[in-house]
């Protein structure tokens, strides 16, 4: 037996993981989290060892199928370069945030609580991850959706965090319905085609794209309703507004969601279905505008906000932003877009995880202190706190020789490809917001960088911090996490994006290699059949911004040189924009929710009321008074029928009389 016939044990092992940590890990060491961890690392050691056996040993791509209730709804998993370089990054990175918080969350009384859902939770996206088909990989969707509502509001008693787990819960479900009616949709078209065993199957699904089972009309249909699922998870315009709240959880909690499970599984479902939107007319440039404009919209609101957490969360956004636009811009491409994306999504997780933990451990010095501008002069009191996310975000701002300066910067050169294939101002959209996104990246990543480690103690907290020892819990996944931020790029990047690409384009027992030119014939999208010639000084702009960006940030921030308050007030109206963050909350719930919606529900409930129920109880009443006259003519009396009787007749004899009939 090799790892990759036993790869069904990856989320299996997790999962079991949440029933022996919320049944004995209060009994164990630590009171709880040691369950979670172990079995978390028995995923990671099953995901290398098929990396292993897959990219070194040559071991064949695997897909195998279980019948499930009804024929051809099956429970599958399927084993290639895509799903096996995700189940690495989740179960690695997993483990470092479940190590981390080993120590984050030691006092809390229901730790073992959160190592369960937690455990549930990496094992819902490792399962998602492994998914073979549309319907088990919605199973899975939908139990990430409902561990990130239980993490979220893990410190239920605080209003904000049982608020922000039902905002979660609600902007994911508007996704959720959508993309399930886009699975319907798919299902119906695949059930009475010929030759399809196992309908909402993927592999089988793309050997029938060129056939022309699911006309074109209704992929790019299928398509847009997937993305609305997509914009729900991975947190895009106009879903995206539960993120920032998002962070009343636990700040572990945050990491796991942005780094390695949650929001990433709307980013790999794309790339999963990569050739379903490649086939169908317009999706991809749909998914191009989207992305590119998510991530200029979120870091124009990343340059205000005052929380750490939170603008480490408008930078998650972001990025998500670039990862969907580069599999939209892939149109140009082909198949080797799914590779630039992951590339960025895994380049994330590492930097992103660290950002993430390194503001956990700034938290945990600053009894929860999460006002930036209360903070400054943390450098010489927490200085692996400083080095690591200064790694960090020189990685987030694309800073030259770490990981994000490779993965962003490849993403923008596409992107602009893109627009040279196409030929057309508007093509060259997706290119403009990721390009100026760049320099407002940098900004917002280091203005809160100095605001945190520079300058002068601004609170008596921040007088006063304390930092775990070097070898601790909190400490030990930073340095590792920091590594990994700065040389993946350079170790990896050669060899990641063929790699990837063999997802669709290697012929195996369970798939004909997907022919992109023939696809492209289908959706109208013009390939570039060499690559674009990209000049130069469009290669460094990126560069050139994000050091632009560090510099404004600096000259500004660094050592609060700079009393930005003069400028920056309630009366600027960009300024009131942003803050207010383009007044969507305001939509969504004064306008839409409360004025629209509610007018509309009580409308309704009148008509329920007065008409619906009016009707029938006006039936009921009619009938009973009804009932009640003629009851009355029911006296039991022998004579009285008898005389009723005769009267009838004779009324009948005259009756027939006059009319000559008798």
């Amino acid at each position: 037996m090799t790892f990759v016939e036993n790869a069904y044990l990856i989320p299996l092992l997790p999962i079991s993981g949440f029933i022996f940590e919320m049944f004995l890990g209060k009994y164990s060491w630590r009171r709880g989290g040691i369950f979670a961890n172990l079995l978390i690392a028995g995923s990671l050691i099953i995901s290398l060892g098929t990396l292993y056996e897959v990219y070194f040993a040559g071991v064949p791509f695997y897909e195998h199928s279980w019948e499930w209730f009804f024929p051809g709804i099956v429970l599958g998993i399927i084993v290639d370069p895509l799903s096996i370089v995700m189940v690495s990054m989740v179960s690695f990175v997993g483990l470092l945030i479940h190590i981390f918080a080993l120590g984050y969350m030691a006092e809390d009384p229901d730790k073992h609580v959160y190592f369960a859902e937690t455990s549930l939770f990496t094992g819902a996206m490792l399962g998602l991850v492994l998914s073979n088909n549309f319907l088990q990989l919605f199973i899975f969707w939908e139990m990430v959706g409902l561990c990130s509502y239980l993490l979220i509001g893990f410190w239920w008693h605080k209003p904000e965090a049982a608020a922000a787990a039902k905002k979660a819960w609600m902007f994911c479900s508007i996704g959720d319905f959508l993309f399930l009616l886009g699975i319907v949709i798919t299902y119906n078209f695949m059930f009475t085609a010929p030759g399809v065993t196992e309908p909402l199957t993927f592999s089988q699904i793309f050997t029938h794209l060129e056939s022309g089972v699911i006309p074109a009309g209704a992929l790019t249909l299928i398509c847009i309703l997937i993305l609305a699922g997509v914009a729900g998870k991975s947190a895009q315009f106009p879903l995206h507004g539960w993120i920032p709240d998002a962070m009343e959880g636990p700040t572990t909690v945050s990491a796991l969601i942005h780094a390695a499970t949650m929001v990433t599984a709307g980013i790999y479902l794309v790339a999963r279905t990569f050739p379903i939107f490649f086939a169908a007319p317009n999706a991809l440039w749909i998914v191009a505008l989207l992305g590119g404009f998510t991530a200029l919209l979120a870091a124009t609101m990343g340059l205000v906000v005052n929380d750490l957490k939170r603008v480490l969360a408008y930078s998650t956004i972001s990025q998500l932003g670039y990862m969907l636009c580069m599999l939209g811009v892939g149109a140009a491409v082909g198949a080797v877009a799914v590779g630039y994306s992951m590339f960025h999504l895994i380049s994330h997780a590492f930097f992103k995880a660290l950002l993430f933990l390194c503001s956990a451990s700034i938290l945990h010095g600053l009894w929860n202190l999460r006002d930036i501008k209360e903070m400054g002069g943390l450098f010489s009191h927490m200085r692996i706190a400083g080095i690591t996310m200064l790694v960090g975000s020189l990685a987030l701002a694309g800073f030259p020789l770490t990981s994000g300066f490779f993965s962003k910067d490849k993403i923008i050169e596409s992107a602009y490809e893109y627009g040279v294939t196409h030929n057309s101002v508007i093509a060259y959209l997706p290119w403009f917001f990721l390009v100026f996104g760049v320099l407002l990246t940098a900004t917002y990543t280091f203005r809160a960088y100095f605001l945190v480690f520079t300058g002068e103690p601004r609170s008596h907290l921040a007088k006063h911090p304390h930092e775990p020892g070097l070898f601790s819990f909190i400490n030990i996944p930073l340095v590792i996490l920091a590594i990994f931020a700065l040389i993946f790029g350079v170790l990896a990047q050669s060899s990641f994006y063929d790699f990837l690409a063999k997802t669709f384009t290697t012929d195996t027992p369970y798939m004909e290699a997907l022919n992109f030119e023939h696809l492209a014939e289908i959706s109208g999208i013009h390939m570039a059949h060499e690559n674009a010639h990209v000049p130069a000084y469009i290669v460094w702009l990126p560069t050139v911004l994000a050091l632009a960006g560090i510099g404004i940030a600096a000259l500004l921030y660094y050592n609060t040189r700079v009393d930005v308050g003069k400028f920056i007030t309630a009366r600027n109206p960009l300024y009131r924009l942003l803050w207010n963050k383009y007044y969507l909350d305001y939509i969504y719930k004064d306008i839409i929710a409360e004025k629209i919606y509610i007018t509309l529900m009580t409308f309704w409930d009148a008509f329920d009321l007065y008409v619906i129920d009016g009707v029938v109880n006006g039936i009921s009443w009619v009938t009973v008074k009804v009932g009640g006259v003629i009851r009355k003519i029911q006296t039991g009396v022998i004579q009285t029928y008898a005389t009723s009787v005769i009267i009838g007749v004779v009324a009948l004899v005259i009756v027939l009389k006059i009319w000559g009939v008798a």
